[in-house]
C-alpha cells in the first residue's frame, strides 16, 4: 500500500493523492446516492391522492413517485387484513415520504409504508372494502412526464363498489303492488333463539321486492318502508293492521296487497314456509298459490302448502290479498337462513316472480 501511494505521489502529486485517500474513505463508509442509483436502487419522492374514474367506475388513485423506472413490484391482499392491499417493491427505499399516512378519501383511509430490510418496502394500502376482490383494485406503473414535471409513479386505483344489478321480472309493468313488511317499530314480531327479530327480516326482504318490481316497471307502494310503526306507537292490533290496509285503500289503481312475514312456534323443530289467502275474490288463491310455488322453488324450505285463513289484511283488503310465512323464525336453522342477505334477496326475488306471474308474465 505504501509503495502503491509512493508511486501515485510521484506521478499525480501531493494533492491528487490526498483526493484520491479521500475518495477510497467516503468509499468504505457507504454509498452515496450517486452510487446508490447506479446500483438500480428506487427511491419514493412524491405522494398525492385523488378521485379518478376507471373503465366507467368511481375509483380513488394512490399515486407514488419514483425517481427512476423498471420497478420490480409484487401485489397481495393482507392475509390478516383482508381491506388491505399490500405492494412489495424490491431495491426500494422511502426517501423523503412520511412513514405512515392518513387519508381522507372515498376507498382509502390510510398509508403506510414499511421497510422489510434495506432493499425492500412495502406499502400497504386502507381501504373501505371488508374483503378485496382482484376486480376491486389496478396497480401499475406511469413513465415520467417532463411536461407537467411529474416523475416515474407506482399509481395503485382502489374501486369504488359496483352498484348492485336489480333483477328484473316480466308481467308487473304498469300494475300497482301494495307490499306490506309485517311487524316494526314497537312491535319486533316473532324473536329467534339468537335474537333475530321478525322485524328486522321482513323490512330488508320487502325492499327487495319492491326494487325488483320497481326496476320492472311496476308501481309499489309500501306500507312501510323504514322501522316504524305504521298507525303509530301505542296503537291496537287492529288500528294497526287498519293502517297497513288504508296504504292500500289510498294508493290509486292498486292490484295487489301482499304481507311478508316469519313463522314462529313453541317447538324448535316446526320448519317451513307456506303462503295464505282469503277468498273474497276469484283470485286471491291463485296469487297464494304463485306465490308459493316460486318460494318453494328458491327457498329451499319444506313446502306446508297453501292455507286458507282469516288474516285482518286479507279480509279487509278489497284487492286480492296473500301473507307469506318465509320460515321460522324460531327454528334456529332457519333463523340464520332468514338473517342471510343472499337469502333475502333470494326468496324476495321469488315474491316478485309470483307476482309477475300473478299478472301473466314469466320470470327474466
Amino acid at each position: 500500500m505504501d509503495r502503491a501511494f509512493e508511486f501515485l505521489r510521484r506521478y499525480i502529486g501531493r494533492g491528487g493523492a490526498l483526493a484520491l485517500v479521500l475518495l477510497v474513505g467516503l468509499t468504505l463508509c457507504g454509498p452515496t446516492a450517486g452510487e446508490a442509483r447506479s446500483r438500480g436502487m428506487h427511491e419514493l419522492n412524491y405522494f398525492q391522492t385523488s378521485e379518478v374514474e376507471v373503465d366507467g367506475r368511481a375509483a380513488t388513485r394512490v399515486e407514488i413517485g419514483l425517481d427512476r423506472d423498471n420497478l420490480s413490484y409484487t401485489v397481495a391482499v393482507a392475509k390478516e387484513q383482508p381491506d388491505t392491499l399490500q405492494i412489495t417493491m424490491q431495491k426500494t427505499r422511502r426517501g423523503d415520504v412520511q412513514a405512515d399516512i392518513p387519508v381522507r378519501r372515498q376507498e382509502v383511509h390510510g398509508v403506510q409504508f414499511t421497510a422489510l430490510d434495506n432493499r425492500t418496502l412495502v406499502v400497504s394500502i386502507q381501504t373501505t372494502h371488508k374483503a378485496l376482490q382482484a376486480d376491486d383494485y389496478r396497480v401499475r406503473v406511469l413513465p415520467r412526464e417532463r411536461r407537467k414535471r411529474l416523475p416515474y409513479r407506482l399509481v395503485i386505483e382502489v374501486l369504488h363498489p359496483a352498484a348492485p344489478t336489480v333483477q328484473t321480472v316480466d308481467g308487473v309493468a304498469g300494475h300497482t303492488v301494495v307490499l306490506d313488511a309485517g311487524h316494526g317499530g314497537s312491535d319486533v314480531g316473532a324473536i329467534g333463539p339468537h335474537r333475530v327479530t321478525e322485524a328486522s327480516v321482513t323490512l330488508p326482504v320487502t325492499q327487495a321486492v319492491r326494487d325488483i318490481l320497481t326496476a320492472s316497471g311496476a308501481e309499489v307502494a309500501m306500507t312501510r318502508d323504514t322501522d316504524v310503526d305504521v298507525y303509530g306507537p301505542g296503537a291496537s292490533d287492529r288500528d294497526e293492521l287498519q293502517a297497513r290496509v288504508d296504504v292500500g285503500v289510498r294508493t290509486p289503481g292498486a292490484e295487489v296487497f301482499v304481507s311478508i312475514h316469519c313463522n314462529a312456534f313453541s317447538n324448535p323443530g316446526a320448519h317451513g314456509m307456506e303462503t295464505y289467502y282469503y277468498p273474497k275474490t276469484d283470485a286471491d288463491y291463485r296469487l297464494a298459490q304463485l306465490l308459493n310455488e316460486e318460494l318453494a322453488q328458491a327457498g329451499g324450505r319444506f313446502n306446508r302448502g297453501v292455507k286458507e285463513a282469516r288474516f285482518y289484511v286479507m279480509r279487509h283488503s278489497a284487492m286480492p290479498a296473500s301473507l307469506v310465512e318465509l320460515a321460522f323464525i324460531t327454528n334456529p336453522a332457519e333463523e340464520r337462513l332468514l338473517a342471510d342477505h343472499d337469502y333475502q334477496q333470494k326468496v324476495a326475488a321469488a315474491i316478485a316472480r309470483g307476482i309477475g306471474r300473478f299478472f301473466g308474465g314469466a320470470a327474466k
